[in-house]
């Protein structure tokens, strides 16, 4: 099964950090990273969605953190 996710945050080295993170675990980049700018914090909030394929089934109370 494939699964997805969309890792946002802070752009900030935190948020790089947990996008490297999935990456070590064999997630892989799905497409550009989005960005945007929260004028009611004055942020700028990232967006990076990741896949990977795994075996098994879908079921909708799969942890995806713990992949």
């Amino acid at each position: 099964m494939r699964l997805y996710r969309f890792i946002t945050g802070v752009d900030d080295s935190e948020f790089c950090h947990r996008v490297t993170q999935a990456l070590n675990k064999g997630w892989e980049l799905s497409g550009s990273p989005s960005l945007t700018y929260d004028a009611a914090r004055g942020r700028t909030m990232c967006g990076q969605a990741v896949t990977k394929d795994v075996p098994g089934e879908y079921t909708p109370d799969i942890k995806l953190g713990d992949y």
